[in-house]
């Protein structure tokens, strides 16, 4: 499976389980939504952009498709940025951070890989 349809169709499942359980979406994250009862909203507005980027990229071909793959490249290296800042200011432990900075790293790899012509 190409790697970019293999991320927008794992957008699509974080997207739902942040949208479905939002509560169960952050602590997956490591965040607590005890000590923040606004996390389960800010997932759910997560949640649904994740599962629309998804969705149109698994819909799209061509140059569109491409276009969204790349789109989903700089939301993921935004996201690891975020993730980095987090751990910085320390709002994320060490920890959390790593485990929010690698998969958005990975996600931008997986994107990047997934437009590479196939041979």
């Amino acid at each position: 499976m190409n790697p970019a349809t293999g991320l927008a169709a794992a957008r699509v499942l974080i997207g739902g389980l942040a949208v479905a359980s939002p509560e169960l979406g952050v602590k997956i994250f490591r965040l607590d939504p005890t000590a923040n009862p606004q996390l389960p909203y800010m997932a759910r507005l997560f949640g649904s952009r994740e599962i629309m980027l998804g969705a149109a990229t698994l819909l799209a071909r061509g140059k569109t498709r491409r276009n969204l793959v790349l789109a989903g490249v700089g939301v993921d290296a935004a996201d690891t940025v975020a993730a980095v800042l987090a751990g910085q200011s320390g709002s994320v432990d060490r920890t959390t951070q790593v485990l929010l900075a690698v998969p958005a790293a990975a996600a931008v790899l997986a994107g990047l890989g997934g437009l590479r012509p196939r041979s």
